[in-house]
């Protein structure tokens, strides 16, 4: 291989590489400008008592709070959230969506 075409190759991998890593940081900021979106809606919907208790959960059970986040937002846009949303309120929908879910048990015989 001459020299010209090694030079042609380290220019085509170079620019591939700047374009992943463009796309990369354009994915990226795309998302962290959803989550500011959805923890200002946050804000607006519950109550600061209601919104420490999702941090909380979220801490332990990450997707089912973001499960949660999406289904409130959901619910307050359609006009069937009290808004803000009290602890308390939070609370009987967490109850309610834990008694949906079913527990398995496995018994020996």
């Amino acid at each position: 291989m001459s020299d010209d075409q090694l030079e042609q190759i380290r220019k085509r991998k170079l620019l591939s590489m700047q374009n992943r890593v463009s796309d990369e940081q354009r994915q990226a900021q795309a998302e962290q400008q959803m989550d500011q979106q959805k923890q200002a809606l946050m804000s607006k919907i519950l109550a600061p008592e209601a919104r420490e208790r999702l941090n909380n959960l979220k801490m332990v059970k990450k997707d089912f709070a973001e499960n949660i986040e999406m289904q409130l937002i959901e619910m307050a846009q359609t006009g069937k959230l009290p808004i803000p949303l009290s602890d308390a309120q939070l609370k009987q929908i967490l109850v309610q969506l834990q008694s949906r879910k079913r527990e398995t048990k496995i018994r020996r015989i």
